[in-house]
């Protein structure tokens, strides 16, 4: 299937369903789709499990999401900074549930529900409240955490450019997650800040073939 272009965000995010789990990419806010998620918010969907390394900075982006009430779970890696009081406040009142992952076993929970891994073994964790519940084994004489793949149902993330098959390239530390969850969800909903067209990027550059994408916008982010 093709992938679609949108001239709005609204239209990107168009049907996603109460309950959704959705992957959120960013690293803080470096990479963040502030202007999807803005959408989302405008589109209403609610009672969703959101997967992101943190849990919404300031007031904008993930941090407005949170502040509307539309997020029942996050599992996340850095559920608290210095800016994260909208998370601290639902979480203190007892308004959100929170799943801590650390940050490399994140990544490769998202990694493996892309690549059709089953599960894996992972020593991250091992000792610590992390591990409570978990299935252990001993694998040539170290302790390893059994881990399952984080699946979305959609995806936002954000890229620099893309062409019109929707073949994404980032720009720097903007991207972070943004690769790994483009494999992991159903549906999988770029804003990028370019769209040029098809030939006109460097292959080499090429980080996302849009045969992961399905849908693109761009878009002019708040200054």
């Amino acid at each position: 299937m093709s992938v679609e272009l949108y001239a709005h965000a609204d239209d990107a995010v168009a049907g996603i369903e109460d309950g959704s789990t959705v992957l959120v990419g960013g690293f803080g806010m470096a990479g963040m789709p502030v202007e999807l998620i803005d959408a989302l918010i405008r589109q209403g969907a609610t009672d969703l499990t959101v997967v992101s390394n943190n849990a919404g900075n300031g007031d904008t982006g993930l941090a407005a999401l949170l502040a509307k009430g539309r997020v029942r779970r996050i599992v996340c890696s850095f559920p608290r900074q210095s800016d994260s009081w909208v998370f601290d406040r639902l979480y203190r009142e007892g308004r959100i549930e929170l799943e801590v992952v650390p940050q490399g076993t994140l990544a490769e929970r998202l990694r493996a529900a892309g690549a059709g891994i089953g599960a894996f073994y992972s020593p991250t964790g091992v000792g610590t409240p992390l591990a409570e519940g978990k299935e252990t084994r001993e694998i040539a004489g170290r302790t390893y955490l059994l881990e399952y793949p984080i699946k979305g149902d959609v995806a936002l993330i954000g890229a620099h450019r893309a062409d019109r098959m929707g073949n994404l390239v980032y720009r720097k530390t903007a991207r972070n997650f943004g690769p790994v969850m483009a494999t992991a969800a159903t549906t999988v909903v770029a804003q990028v800040r370019e769209i040029v067209e098809t030939g006109d990027l460097d292959p080499e550059a090429v980080v996302t073939p849009g045969i992961y994408v399905d849908r693109v916008v761009q878009v002019v982010p708040a200054a």
